[in-house]
């Protein structure tokens, strides 16, 4: 028997129907909660969403813990982010824009998937967020000409090829005095990024973040970039 449609549960698609799984992030009496399709803890969760899920489900509708991560990093930093401007880059559920909306951020949240998108409205819904705006966006045919204070991503510069593209969208809408705050698991491939950045005088600096449960804890990297002045 397939739950009835509007079953808040569930996430249905042309590939089925996935249950939904609810993620709490609670900081200083605060708390948020995020519908995920599953977490991507582990190097082992990883490799089961890309062998059996990839093909049927979108990146994002799962949650990553380079997204844990990062809204970690924005919390625990509440006091940099009220009344500024802030873009999110590959959404997906949404939890990092989320976290910065509800810390007086105005937020602007971009997946170019409309499955990931949808549920990335779904879980600002959820959480009450009212300043955020969400656009379907693709960053190979990029229009947004805003002007951010904070740029956000996490886990997005697994694709090499993609690299110039963020590099134009980093030029062309952070502000003056704005900042860059990526969270990654280590990917070589984003290290070659990260690098040719640091090399054309962005400061780049690095903390650490340990996500997920003590005998699995997935180490992610979180760099905050400045560019040259």
């Amino acid at each position: 028997m397939h739950p009835p449609a509007d079953d808040p549960t569930a996430l249905h698609i042309p590939a089925g129907d996935f249950p939904l799984h609810e993620y709490n992030l609670r900081l200083d009496g605060r708390a948020w909660k995020i519908l995920h399709t599953g977490a991507v803890l582990t190097h082992a969760d990883e490799s089961h969403f890309f062998s059996e899920l990839i093909d049927r489900l979108p990146y994002g509708v799962a949650l990553w813990p380079a997204a844990i991560a990062l809204a970690h990093e924005i919390a625990a930093r509440r006091a940099e982010f009220g009344g500024k401007r802030v873009l999110e880059l590959g959404s997906g559920t949404g939890l990092p824009g989320i976290v910065a909306a509800s810390l007086g951020a105005w937020v602007v949240q971009t997946d170019r998937d409309e499955l990931a998108l949808s549920m990335c409205k779904r879980n600002g819904a959820k959480n009450g967020a009212r300043m955020i705006e969400y656009r379907l966006a693709d960053w190979a045919d990029w229009h947004d000409t805003g002007r951010y204070d904070f740029i956000l991503g996490s886990d997005i510069l697994y694709r090499e090829t993609l690299h110039p593209k963020l590099r134009e969208i980093f030029a062309a809408n952070l502000a003056p005095g704005g900042r860059i705050l990526l969270a990654d698991p280590f990917r070589d491939v984003s290290f070659r990024l990260l690098e040719a950045l640091e090399a054309e005088g962005w400061a780049v600096s690095l903390s650490k973040w340990n996500i997920g449960e003590e005998v699995s804890l997935r180490p992610i990297g979180l760099f905050e970039l400045t560019p040259p002045r």
